[in-house]
């Protein structure tokens, strides 16, 4: 008795998932359906413009590694100048806080400039209400 009461427990529960899921791909469906319908084509989809947009953020990161070097080895020679042989470590922190903040910001610039100059950003189809509409009080 005891293992029949398990069983229809665990088809019940069976039952329940399949019905959660099923309820969850419908829902996924609309969500999908519904952002098809509201986004525009963006141009990075077209292979041609997105292989140009990549190959000109290639060469913005190459110029912004080539600055990056450049302004590690001055910081550097300026510490060292100034403050002698202090300690290996102190100078590895100094390089890599310089290049990971430098080439981070970059990237990051890097991706707006990508994200802009190919238009990207207008096909985002954004409904938000304007600052004057979110936070001036409703008129009753």
């Amino acid at each position: 008795m005891f293992a029949a009461k398990r069983r229809i427990c665990a088809g019940r529960a069976l039952h329940d998932m399949n019905r959660r899921l099923r309820a969850f791909a419908l829902h996924c469906g609309k969500v999908r359906a519904m952002s098809q319908a509201m986004t525009r084509k963006s141009p990075l989809d077209d292979p041609v413009n997105a292989a140009h947009a990549w190959a000109r953020y290639r060469q913005i990161m190459k110029w912004l590694m080539a600055a990056t070097t450049l302004t590690v080895g001055i910081a550097i020679t300026i510490l060292f100048a100034y403050n002698g042989m202090i300690s290996v470590h102190f100078y590895i922190a100094v390089a890599m806080g310089i290049s990971l903040t430098m080439l981070l910001g970059g990237a990051l610039m890097g991706l707006v400039f990508l994200s802009n100059g190919t238009g990207h950003d207008e096909s985002v189809d954004n409904k938000l209400p304007s600052s004057d509409e979110f936070w001036s009080p409703k008129d009753d």
